[in-house]
């Protein structure tokens, strides 16, 4: 055996059904981003997991709760898998970010590894973190199945990082919708993604929801 990680978006928030930035804005689910953990952990309750580590912001919490609370299993959060800084962005929409804080924006988007949003944090910083987490996790579960709850910068931040993938194009290689599950199994010659966007465990009405 070895370990797999299974690594699952948290569900809808308005700012995120919006297309807005919240990365340090600690916001709770709407409505429906609660069904849809409920959804998650009505799904996989049952799986044989050997740890559940979570992102300690309201809205992965609480997409880790009903799982935790079904199958009996201690949530374990950790610092380093936090949504990436927004800075002077969090809470606004793209064309706000565009109109204030244009040439910030522009080299953000060019590259998202090394420019940071206005007062914010670099893609390479979040990876250096999120890394560490899965560093240690990968030394306590040596084969096993591992579910980490985050976020959508990160979780695609560590998928590059994991993957090979220039951390600067993460936006424009790696699609993580709400309460989506990415699979990775960390084999003998390397990582290999299994699977990505994964909403398979969302009631038919939740998997097409708008926003990002």
């Amino acid at each position: 055996m070895a370990l797999t990680l299974y690594l699952l978006r948290h569900g809808e928030t308005e700012i995120s059904r919006a297309g807005g930035y919240s990365g340090a804005l600690d916001i709770d689910l709407s409505p429906e981003g609660y069904q849809m953990a409920e959804d998650f952990a009505n799904a996989y309750k049952s799986h044989p997991w050997v740890g559940i580590y979570a992102s300690p912001m309201l809205r992965t919490r609480a997409t880790a709760e009903p799982l935790c609370r079904a199958a009996g299993l201690e949530m374990r959060l950790r610092d380093g898998l936090r949504e990436i800084g927004y800075g002077e962005w969090e809470g606004k929409l793209p064309e706000e970010v565009n109109r204030d804080h244009h040439r910030d924006y522009l080299r953000w988007l060019a590259d998202a590894g090394w420019n940071a949003p206005t007062g914010g944090e670099r893609g390479i910083d979040v990876g250096l973190r999120s890394m560490a987490v899965i560093e240690g996790i990968w030394r306590e579960h040596a084969d096993g199945d591992v579910l980490v709850v985050s976020h959508k910068a990160t979780i695609r931040i560590l998928l590059c990082q994991l993957l090979g993938i220039d951390i600067g194009r993460y936006r424009d290689r790696i699609h993580v919708p709400v309460a989506s599950l990415a699979v990775v199994e960390m084999r003998e010659l390397g990582p290999l993604l299994s699977r990505l966007g994964d909403r398979s465990h969302l009631q038919p009405a939740l998997r097409d929801r708008p926003g990002t």
